[in-house]
């Protein structure tokens, strides 16, 4: 009996002991491992939106990832002369920090992504539609950031597993080919068009998220990077097609009567019918308060906005005034009046100034709240002058009086739109059938909401090159003047590599650095450059290969697999350009 009664209190022991260890290995639900998290689309969802949140970082889109291109564009330039000026007049040091923030932040949303991918790949053809949506968005996610990584960098590593991670081999990988990158970029886009709902399922399908039809125009613009123009086109039909009662197929878009609703904050302005995909940041007035500079945005009080505003904003206004729209665009936009005898609408949204027509116009002549005069001239930098820009801040809107720097500002950035789905229509349409009326009509489409006459089939007939120079260098930089892409486009249209387009650009980006402010509206000439040492062009310190940024030397150094590229060579890449056939149109006056 008692040694019963030891054995039965050993075996209750033992019991306990086994279920206290148990109890130990019960994991901790606040401390998950990636072998036990994703597994469920529910826990898939919050990676999805980790995803996201990467695009709302400084080095993405909420300051230097999208300044950085608007910086290589012709119709800006870096008003601050400091912080942008490199990007500006494309001599990035190989030994400079910001270029590797874009860098730093792409890859960490490629690696959320690769994760996703790697549980909803295991899925196959069973998948639930919450799993194909979600395996959907990390597609478009990864190939928009791949896209970035391509046209800023030409040649980064390609990691497409998560596993990668976990290999220290794979986690130092080389570079890969500028047409290996865009493989996959065309191939995510492709994949997820097939996979997401159109903006028409409505709900957050019309409301910031991913779909087919944004899927569908960043497959167009990665087809345009390479020339592949008829594929391309018949890509972009298909979005047209969804406006007028087509086939649906990838949601419904029009242009939105007023432009300006494509720059101003707010549920009633912002995911509007001519958005195809925008970054999501927080209205005035509903921020958190703390600013998160970091690439990891983690507390919940952060202020979720971007610093666009900051970038563009005259210092008379509390911006830091680092970046003005070109004379040459100024230019443009008053060169044509509307069948009215009106300025293009499209000025008064994209730069700052007074003029007559605005008196009654949107908001009036106003520079935050302040109500401007015949004699105001306001300049974005108070040392070196400049147009300010009025896109993607709230300049016109009359919101507050003054800028309070920082990620604060709670406009989204339309990063493409329905205007830029017809525009490019027409080009794919002149590249593959010349000047057709079919692709007139869809330039008219724009210029109509602008109230402009419309072009004449007849003034661009059996000449390809010049109605390319219309749309290149008219209806692109007025629709899209100071937006993230045209960096881009420079690039995939070979005009780094003509004399003839260079010395355009330099003629473009061609401005005064003045403190007096009467000069700021002025036209500026390149050819006076030599006798005036306030005028400067920004491309005239570029070099071959300096069309991408450097892979900077604190990537290099750490990476004995990764290497320079044509930037830190100063090699030239027209010898690529020209070896795949591609044609530089040669530059064609319009007057």
């Amino acid at each position: 009996m008692k040694l019963h009664n030891i054995s039965l209190a050993l075996l209750l022991g033992f019991g306990m002991l086994t279920s206290c260890s148990d109890k130990l290995d019960v994991e901790n639900p606040n401390q998950q491992s990636a072998d036990l998290f994703g597994k469920t689309a529910e826990e898939l969802e919050e990676s999805v939106i980790a995803a996201y949140n990467h695009l709302r970082m400084e080095g993405s889109f909420a300051r230097v990832g999208y300044m950085i291109d608007v910086c290589r564009g012709d119709e800006c330039w870096n008003s601050s002369q400091q912080w942008y000026l490199p990007f500006d007049d494309y001599n990035v040091p190989v030994t400079m920090d910001i270029p590797e923030w874009p860098w730093r932040e792409y890859f960490y949303t490629i690696n959320v992504c690769n994760f996703i991918l790697s549980r909803t790949d295991a899925e196959g053809v069973n998948m639930t539609e919450a799993m194909k949506y979600i395996k959907g968005q990390a597609h478009f996610i990864r190939g928009l950031a791949y896209y970035n990584l391509a046209g800023y960098y030409q040649n980064p590593p390609l990691i497409t597993t998560y596993d990668a991670n976990a290999k220290l081999n794979d986690l130092y990988a080389g570079n890969s080919t500028y047409d290996e990158v865009f493989d996959l970029v065309e191939k995510d886009f492709s994949t997820a068009m097939t996979l997401l709902p159109s903006r028409d399922l409505g709900d957050q399908w019309a409301q910031g998220r991913a779909t087919s039809g944004a899927a569908a125009g960043f497959y167009a613009r990665a087809l345009m990077m390479r020339h592949k123009y008829s594929e391309a086109l018949a890509v972009l039909k298909d979005i047209l097609n969804t406006s007028d009662g087509g086939n649906k197929k990838y949601g419904t878009y029009r242009l939105m009567e007023n432009y300006g609703d494509n720059f101003r904050e707010g549920s009633a302005y912002e995911n509007n019918a001519e958005s195809l995909f925008e970054i999501q940041f927080l209205d005035y007035g509903s921020q958190g308060t703390e600013e998160e500079w970091t690439p990891v945005n983690t507390t919940p009080n952060a202020t979720q906005g971007s610093a666009i505003e900051s970038n563009f904003g005259p210092g008379d206004y509390g911006g830091w005034a680092d970046i003005s729209a070109s004379n040459w665009l100024y230019d443009l936009f008053k060169a044509e009046k509307t069948i009215e005898d009106k300025l293009d609408p499209r000025l008064y949204w994209t730069i700052g100034t007074y003029e007559d027509d605005w008196d009654d116009f949107e908001y009036g002549n106003k520079c935050y709240t302040t109500k401007l005069v015949a004699t105001d001239y306001i300049v974005t930098n108070n040392n070196n002058g400049g147009l300010p820009v009025a896109k993607h801040t709230n300049l016109r809107t009359g919101l507050y009086s003054k800028i309070v720097v920082g990620l604060r500002d709670g406009i989204n950035l339309r990063l493409m739109r329905y205007s830029d789905v017809l525009l490019r229509a027409a080009e794919c349409e002149n590249e593959v059938n010349g000047p057709t009326q079919q692709a007139i009509d869809w330039i008219n489409a724009v210029r109509e909401r602008a109230n402009l006459e419309d072009l004449e089939l007849a003034d661009f007939a059996g000449n390809a090159d010049k109605l390319f120079e219309q749309i290149a260098n008219v209806e692109r930089p007025k629709e899209f003047g100071c937006e993230w892409g045209r960096g881009f486009d420079l690039i995939r249209w070979g005009f780094f590599y003509d004399q003839g387009r260079l010395q355009q650009m330099k003629e473009h980006g061609t401005f005064l650095r003045t403190t007096d402010k009467a000069l700021v509206k002025n036209s500026v000439s390149y050819a006076d450059k030599g006798s005036d040492s306030r005028i400067k062009s920004s491309f005239d310190t570029y070099s071959p290969g300096h069309e991408f940024l450097p892979i900077v030397q604190s990537l290099t150094s750490v990476n004995p697999n990764l290497k320079g590229n044509s930037a830190n060579y100063s090699t030239d890449n027209s010898s690529y350009f020209t070896g795949k056939g591609w044609k530089v149109h040669p530059v064609v006056d319009l007057k």
